[in-house]
C-alpha cells in the first residue's frame, strides 16, 4: 500500500471522528434535555435501553459485530445518564467479581460499582436508598439457582427491573510462572464446583481446594502467597497482578451466569419482556400442578421454575416461576389475577425487559 493511499484513510478516519464526537456530544444533549423534563426525576429506564440496544443491533450493516456495536452504545448511554448523576450500583465484592463484571455489562463504565460483604448488605443498601440498584447472581447454567438471591428477593420491597447474562470464564491465576508446588486452591464454592474435573486432571490430589466467599478474595489470598493459587476471572487477575497459568478451566463451554437488577422504581413493557412470580401452592394434591394450570389456559410461556423452601414451615414450599412477557399486558395479567385466585401467596417481583447484550 502507497503512502499516500495510507494516508488518506487516515485522514477518511480523522474526518469520520470529528462527525463522532460532534453527533455524541449532540446525543448527549438531547439525554441533558430530557433529565430537565422530568425535573430531576428517574432517567435510567431499562424499556428503552433495551428497544435502543435491540434497534442498533437490527440496523447494524457491519463490518463490526452486533455484540460490539452493543457494547459501544452500552457506554454512550452510560456517558450520557452520568451528566446529571452517575448511578451507583452495588453488588457482591469484593472488587473483581463476576457480580461488578455483571453490573459494568449494564450499566457501562460510568455508573459507580459498590462491592459489598454479601449479598444480603447489597439488596440492604439499596433499601436504605445508599445506591441506586442492586445487581445479584441467580442462577448458573450449570449449578443451578442461587438460593440467597431468591430468598432475599421474597421479603425485600425491592423490583426486578433487569437482568444480565454473563458468559464466565475461569483462570487458574497464581503469583508465580508455573503451576510447580501449588499446595492450595482458592475459590468460591460454585467456582471450585465448575472446574472440578480440571482441576482432578491438572492438579496432584493432595491439593487443598479451599472456598472462600468470592473469587475476587480467592485472588487476593493467592497473591499473597506463592503457594497458593486462585481461580477466578479476567478482572481479578488484574486487580491483583496475578499470573493466568490456565485460562478458561470450567468444565462447561457454555458456563453462564444469569444477574438480576433491582431497584425500587419498575419497568415499562420493552416489547420482550419476562415477569418473575413467587408462589405457593395450596397443601392438598395436585396444588402444583392446579396452581400452574392458567399458564396453559392463557398461552403463556414459562421459561424458569424453581422451588425453595418456605423458610416459614418443615416441608413447605414456595416457587419462583418466569414467564415470557410483561405483568402489564392484558394477557399477563389475567394469568396473575388466575394464579391468585388458586395460590396460597403470589408476589410479582418485576417485570423486565429479555437480555439483549
Amino acid at each position: 500500500m502507497s503512502d499516500s493511499l495510507l494516508q488518506s484513510h487516515r485522514d477518511a478516519i480523522d474526518a469520520i471522528d470529528v462527525e463522532i464526537l460532534t453527533l455524541l456530544n449532540r446525543r448527549a444533549e438531547h439525554a441533558r434535555k430530557i433529565g430537565e423534563l422530568k425535573g430531576g426525576g428517574l432517567v435510567y429506564r431499562p424499556e428503552r435501553e433495551a428497544q435502543v440496544m435491540a434497534r442498533v443491533k437490527a440496523l447494524n450493516p457491519g463490518p463490526l459485530s452486533d455484540e460490539s456495536v452493543a457494547k459501544l452504545f452500552r457506554e454512550i448511554m452510560s456517558a450520557c445518564l452520568s451528566l446529571e448523576r452517575p448511578l451507583t450500583i452495588a453488588y457482591l465484592g469484593p472488587e473483581g467479581t463476576f457480580s461488578q463484571a455483571a453490573a459494568v455489562k449494564h450499566f457501562g463504565h460510568a455508573a459507580v460499582t459498590l462491592p459489598c460483604a454479601s449479598i444480603d448488605e447489597a439488596f440492604r443498601v439499596v433499601e436504605a436508598r445508599s445506591a441506586d440498584y442492586v445487581v445479584a447472581p441467580v442462577e448458573n447454567s450449570t449449578e443451578g439457582a442461587v438460593g440467597r438471591t431468591l430468598d432475599l428477593m421474597v421479603g425485600s420491597p425491592l423490583s426486578v427491573c433487569g437482568e444480565v447474562v454473563l458468559r464466565i470464564h475461569h483462570h487458574l491465576l497464581r503469583n508465580g510462572a508455573d503451576m510447580a508446588g501449588i499446595r492450595r486452591v482458592y475459590s468460591h464454592a460454585q467456582s471450585l464446583a465448575q472446574c472440578h474435573e480440571w482441576l482432578n486432571r491438572h492438579l496432584p490430589a493432595e491439593v487443598e481446594r479451599v472456598s472462600v466467599a468470592s473469587n475476587a478474595e480467592a485472588a487476593r489470598l493467592a497473591s499473597l502467597d506463592p503457594q497458593c493459587a486462585a481461580i477466578a476471572g479476567d478482572a481479578a487477575a488484574e486487580r491483583f497482578g496475578l499470573v493466568k497459568l490456565a485460562e478458561n478451566i470450567e468444565d462447561e463451554p457454555n458456563n453462564t451466569t444469569r444477574f438480576l437488577v433491582l431497584g425500587y422504581h419498575k419497568s415499562a413493557a420493552s416489547g420482550r419482556d419476562k415477569t418473575s412470580l413467587v408462589m405457593s401452592a395450596q397443601n392438598k394434591p395436585g396444588a402444583v400442578h392446579t396452581l400452574l394450570s392458567p399458564l396453559a389456559e392463557f398461552g403463556v410461556s414459562m421459561t424458569k421454575f424453581e422451588s425453595r423452601p418456605s423458610r416459614t414451615g418443615l416441608w413447605e414450599y414456595v416457587f419462583f416461576v418466569d414467564i415470557e412477557g410483561h405483568c402489564d399486558e392484558a394477557t399477563v395479567n389475567r394469568v396473575i389475577d388466575a394464579l391468585r385466585a388458586k395460590a396460597a401467596f403470589v408476589k410479582v417481583l418485576g417485570a423486565y425487559p429479555v437480555a439483549v447484550l
